[in-house]
């Protein structure tokens, strides 16, 4: 199984295959609209704006898993994130990214791509950068800023 055998839910409800972004350089990130993190929207659009074109999508996942900091319905996250933030990358329906609940892409992402003490998606804003071919290439803290992750996005689009 790989990344491309993933079936996601929209914010809107509709289903998605990630196999829609084969070829891509993707960073899948789980995201929350209260989170002390939340600031970095503004720095993934900035990554999207400057990289869509080049071939890269950032897919965003709301999360409510980490001290209620996603409470709001995926239209509530949708409107945050486009009135706060600008957001134009899709964003999926809030779901699970850890434990036995998570769901089955995160749990293939953590298996592919460990943490330093974990297994587990740790916090809001764990990001995970996928090549064009479908690999998990590298796993980011949620502490690292987007720009932070440019080099390795360039990289993998110079491909």
């Amino acid at each position: 199984m790989g990344i491309y055998d993933f079936e996601v839910e929209t914010i809107k409800g509709e289903e998605k295959s990630l196999s829609d972004y084969e070829g891509k350089a993707v960073l899948i990130v789980n995201t929350a609209s209260k989170c002390g993190f939340t600031p970095q929207l503004e720095g993934l659009q900035a990554l999207y704006d400057k990289y869509k074109e080049q071939g890269l999508e950032i897919l965003g996942f709301p999360s409510n898993q980490f001290m209620n900091q996603e409470p709001g319905s995926n239209d509530d996250i949708q409107a945050f994130c486009q009135l706060n933030y600008g957001v134009t990358f899709p964003m999926f329906s809030k779901i699970d990214v850890r434990g036995k609940t998570a769901h089955p892409l995160f749990k293939y992402l953590v298996k592919q791509a460990p943490g330093f003490i974990t297994d587990q998606v740790k916090w809001n804003f764990t990001k995970f950068l996928i090549d064009k071919d479908g690999n998990v290439v590298k796993r980011y803290a949620p502490k690292d800023e987007p720009k932070d992750i440019e080099k390795d996005i360039e990289a993998i689009l110079n491909k």
